[in-house]
């Protein structure tokens, strides 16, 4: 009988502790978020960390980093500004390039597609720029689809794939660059004063 009950309490024991550690050992890797962090009214702070992209006249290779700050004009919604800090590499520049600039942005959030955890977002830029080349003033232009992955309730982990353009003299064929980038990041997402 003494071996029946060490025996029973011993099982008992070790499903107790089996169950609890298996609760205890699941990481969070997202959350469910709906639409809240994108709700009117809230901000959105981050940026684009490492960003690679290739320029099609050129032959550059670049990257980039894009500090950003956005305030959600309605539901889905935000407009607001990233500076662009970056450094070109080309074999027909015997020297390396520093690029720095500012553009003004604006992101839609598409509510199809979505999950609970997740938003596909378009997002498209236009401002100016220059580097250490001592070029002219340059307009840029960039248009990206992306897509936020949630985390938790206030930070998502973003890539980005789009075509960026930019024209240093209006006059001049040769004073332009085209190309395609990637980028990954991440955003944070504060509520509004009425949150």
């Amino acid at each position: 009988m003494k071996n029946l009950l060490l025996t029973l309490a011993l099982t008992a024991g070790c499903l107790t502790y089996s169950s609890a550690q298996q609760i205890n050992t699941v990481p969070q890797s997202s959350a469910d978020v709906g639409m809240e962090p994108i709700r009117q009214g809230n901000w959105m702070v981050g940026g684009s960390i490492g960003s690679l992209g290739y320029s099609f006249e050129s032959e550059s290779f670049n990257i980039q980093v894009n500090p950003r700050a956005g305030y959600f004009i309605s539901d889905g919604v935000a407009i607001g500004a990233q500076a662009n800090l970056g450094f070109r590499t080309s074999d027909a520049d015997a020297d390396n390039v520093w690029g720095y600039g500012i553009a003004p942005f604006v992101r839609y959030y598409f509510p199809g597609g979505a999950s609970a955890t997740g938003r596909f977002f378009g997002q498209g830029d236009i401002g100016i720029g220059g580097s250490s080349a001592g070029d002219d003033v340059a307009l840029n232009l960039g248009l990206n689809a992306g897509y936020a992955h949630f985390i938790t309730q206030t930070v998502a982990l973003e890539v980005t794939a789009g075509y960026n353009y930019s024209k240093a003299n209006i006059n001049a064929q040769s004073d332009k660059q085209s190309g395609l980038g990637v980028a990954v990041g991440f955003q944070i997402y504060l509520p509004g004063r009425n949150r």
